[in-house]
């Protein structure tokens, strides 16, 4: 499952957070680089964790460094382990491997739960007794100060009290907070006495029923990171504001020397892309609602999704660092992932011809009971691709699209009375078109120039057009997925007033075709193998359902990727 894309000793491209950790080694920086990536077990991965991802695992490896792996389990009602296998096995397939180790946030409640009795003896933590309610209209606005609380100056003995009673289960849900005591007219929010500890009296997928109180993010989060020697805690930009009490909770507990056991947080701007949605909780609501099926829906952002879709861990390398590491927000247009899988696939992905809506065509010229291989080229672009044979007979099936019976102008495939060349055999010509009662088409009968054997006529005539094929005794009866984007908005953020994401769902998202008729050497496709349909698009062999693949993108676009 390891990737070398993610391991490889190619060069960089240059980004602040480079420049950042150069300037502290040149400062004499003295720790070897230690980087992490801590998500909460409370959903499957998406693209978006695979910048961060890379931007932790690539630093650590730059500077010869080690990366963890670090749950951040510490809300037990919006957890599991289902959550816990698949951020791994992401992160495996992405060949991120957590050479640092496997963590939890849990792995640290005792030191957590020491540290907040110290803080308490400092005078810098509190119980306070204000409901949630409570406390959001004493904390202000940002252009008015906070209000303290009643409960704040509490002394030391009755603040340990409280806390060790919390910690018994001795109080309901809700009924009490442990709160650092900093600053309640601070210009920065988050440092207006935050709260430290909840009580939740929740069972835990790994602590079980220890504990009744649980740790905050932002009071865990630097705990965890001093104590598991991170260097350079890396993160999205919307922890910025949140520094100043990640430094505070460092250094009043003493992570104070930077040479030693003092982490520094360093934000990035998040990844957002066209016509999709990157929040869990809005994917967790396609998921409960079956908008989509399940977290790995090949329409889905996510990991999973994008895996069983058929994109590879080196198209989505290559997607995060053309996208770039920078502070600034920006949303990256989706069609530049496609362009890094298709520039991929296009030199790699073998080719295969797979008629996706057919329309039988009967040679009425050609021998009963004959058939005969021609040797199709499987990579043009790659020499040593070779040949694959592959079958012909006298029935045949093509795309319904590649027959016209009142044909544009320009037309360059099959008419009636018209020719078209079958892709590396023979020329057809068309006859006869039947149709069905409702008027629907449903055979064409030709006839075929068997002195085209993959040859120019010998009359000198010029056929332009060219189509696949596939032969009806030897086709592998198949279903087709065709993806297209999950929204039809561009930026889902910016819907209309009055209506919600889920009212901008793209209802031609997926296009099935049941129907479609493989050649025969896709019969032995393995799960997640790639090809190109030719003329059709890049496709992948489903992981879940049997003879279905899975359209990763069309051949084209008119995206132009200038970077």
């Amino acid at each position: 499952m390891n990737n070398n894309s993610w391991n490889s000793s190619q060069e960089l491209p240059p980004n602040f957070i480079y420049d950042v950790v150069d300037a502290d080694l040149a400062a004499g920086f003295s720790r070897a680089i230690h980087t992490r990536f801590p998500p909460e077990p409370n959903g499957y991965l998406h693209i978006g964790s695979a910048k961060a991802i890379w931007i932790n695992y690539s630093t650590a490896k730059k500077y010869g460094g080690t990366f963890n792996l670090r749950y951040d389990d510490t809300n037990p009602v919006r957890e599991d382990e289902e959550y816990v296998r698949s951020i791994e096995e992401d992160l495996l397939w992405l060949g991120a491997v957590p050479d640092g180790g496997v963590f939890y946030g849990s792995d640290y409640f005792d030191q957590c739960y020491n540290f907040a009795l110290e803080l308490i003896a400092k005078g810098l933590a509190y119980v306070c007794d204000l409901t949630a309610e409570e406390m959001r209209e004493y904390r202000g606005t940002l252009t008015e100060p906070g209000k303290n609380s009643p409960w704040r100056d509490r002394s030391v003995e009755e603040n340990m009290d409280l806390f060790r009673r919390m910690k018994e289960g001795e109080f309901p849900d809700g009924a009490r907070t442990l709160r650092a005591k900093i600053d309640m007219a601070s210009s920065n929010m988050n440092l207006r006495d935050p709260a430290l500890y909840r009580i939740m009296h929740a069972w835990h997928h790994r602590q079980e029923d220890k504990w009744c109180i649980y740790p905050l993010y932002d009071y865990a989060h630097p705990i965890q990171d001093a104590l598991e020697g991170i260097t350079h805690s890396l993160c999205s930009i919307e922890f910025e504001n949140h520094r100043p009490l990640y430094d505070w909770v460092v250094e009043s507990l003493g992570f104070t020397d930077i040479n030693k056991d003092r982490p520094r947080q360093i934000e990035f701007a998040r990844l957002n892309i066209t016509h999709t949605v990157m929040s869990k909780r809005y994917l967790r609501e396609l998921v409960e609602t079956a908008k989509v099926d399940g977290w790995d829906d090949p329409r889905m952002p996510t990991l999973s999704g994008l895996r069983r879709r058929g994109y590879t861990p080196a198209s989505i390398v290559a997607f995060v660092q053309k996208a770039g590491v920078a502070k600034a927000y920006s949303t990256v247009d989706i069609r530049l992932l496609e362009y890094c899988i298709r520039e991929e696939l296009n030199a790699t992905a073998l080719r295969r011809m797979a008629v996706l809506d057919p329309i039988k065509v009967t040679l009425t010229n050609y021998p009963e009971g004959k058939s005969e291989t021609f040797d199709i080229p499987n990579n043009p672009l790659d020499e040593h691709a070779g040949t694959r044979p592959v079958a012909f007979s006298g029935t045949l099936y093509i795309e319904r699209e590649d027959f016209a019976e009142v044909p544009p102008p320009k037309w360059q495939r099959l008419r009636p009375d018209g020719e078209v060349r079958l892709m590396g055999a023979y020329i057809i010509r068309c006859n006869e078109v039947l149709k069905d009662a409702a008027g629907n088409v449903t055979e064409l009968r030709c006839t075929a120039d068997l002195e085209t054997r993959n040859e120019k006529p010998v009359d000198g005539r010029k056929v332009k057009g060219t189509v696949h094929w596939v032969s009806a005794a030897h086709a592998v009866d198949a279903a087709a997925m065709l993806y297209e984007n999950l929204f039809t908005l561009e930026n889902v953020a910016e819907a209309p007033e009055g209506t919600g994401y889920l009212d901008h769902l793209n209802p031609d998202s997926l296009l099935p075709r049941p129907g479609a008729k493989l050649e025969a050497a896709l019969a032995d496709a393995n799960p997640g193998e790639r090809f190109q349909f030719v003329r059709m698009g890049y496709f992948c062999k489903d992981s879940k359902h049997a003879a279905t693949f899975n359209r990763i993108v069309q051949l084209k676009d008119s995206f132009k990727w200038e970077g």
